[in-house]
């Protein structure tokens, strides 16, 4: 009965973490990845919304390596007030994918979409997202003066250094220079391939010599295993020999076992055979008492 109860408290646990888990919204937990990334404050002659007009806009990344729903969440560029704009949710334009980017709008037309927030950056030099709970400060940027035309942004998309970036990146990583891959500081270093050989080959020859040791230590282990095997049929056969009066049904029997154990046809057992010696010497199936009394006619 205490091992039933058990069972079910352990069933129950587990269905109401599975349930908590499927309701608990993915951006919850996730949502502090996310990163004001790129401002631009006087748009003059730049970067246009869905309705042709220029405003000054926030592009938020997901430095996430995961998808992140940002709806729900808060943006605010007044401290005293971090519920001052509430991302709607339900919308597929909330969700921003993996290490990927979305603009929103400063023109105070929150009418235009969910992307419009209801506020500017005229009064104000202060931009900060807030998470569902609209208590939890996920990032916040006091802005400097600025120029127009010119976007103010981190220099390598979620790292800590902010400057006057060259080009205006919507939607786009800041970082417009060029990208040396990994590959190409290995050539940097190595330009002969001298070093990447010598890796690959210590790499081989450790591998070979581990496998070397491996089997070599598995084939004296199954050795050491085989003699004592060995030892222990020797012993029962010696002291089977010394025994004159044991039939020869108890010598089958206990070569079949002794095959069986070798051979491991059948499950761990003690290597101890116990044998009882019946009190009749005669086997039931020779009585006269089980054959026919009469003859067939």
């Amino acid at each position: 009965m205490l091992i039933k109860n058990k069972i079910l408290r352990v069933s129950a646990a587990i269905i109401f973490m599975a349930l908590v888990f499927q309701i608990t919204p993915g951006y919850s937990q996730s949502g502090l990845d996310l990163r004001i990334n790129e401002i631009l404050v006087h748009n003059d002659s730049n970067y246009v919304d869905d309705y042709g007009n220029r405003s000054s806009w926030i592009e938020i990344f997901n430095s996430a390596y995961n998808n992140v729903n940002i709806g729900g969440m808060y943006l605010t560029n007044d401290p005293k007030n971090p519920k001052k704009y509430r991302i709607p949710t339900g919308d597929p334009l909330t969700l921003i994918s993996s290490r990927n980017y979305l603009v929103f709008f400063a023109d105070n037309h929150p009418t235009r979409g969910i992307l419009h927030l209801n506020f500017t950056f005229e009064d104000t030099n202060y931009i900060a997202l807030y998470d569902v709970n609209g208590r939890t400060l996920i990032d916040e940027v006091n802005i400097p003066p600025q120029v127009p035309d010119i976007t103010y942004g981190r220099a390598i998309d979620g790292s800590e250094e902010w400057i006057q970036l060259e080009k205006t990146t919507p939607n786009a990583n800041n970082y417009t220079g060029a990208i040396v891959t990994a590959g190409e500081k290995f050539v940097v270093l190595d330009p002969y391939g001298i070093g990447l050989a010598l890796t690959a080959m210590s790499v081989v020859f450790t591998g070979l010599l581990l496998l070397y040791l491996v089997f070599k230590n598995t084939r004296r282990i199954y050795a050491i295993n085989l003699r004592k095997i060995f030892s222990r049929s020797e012993k029962i056969i010696s002291s089977i020999s010394e025994d004159k009066d044991i039939s020869g049904e108890v010598n089958a029997a206990i070569a079949m076992a002794l095959h069986l154990y070798q051979a491991e046809y059948h499950d761990h057992e003690e290597a101890v055979l116990t044998i009882k010696k019946v009190a009749r010497t005669y086997s039931p199936w020779s009585s006269k008492i089980y054959t026919l009394r009469r003859s067939p006619r």
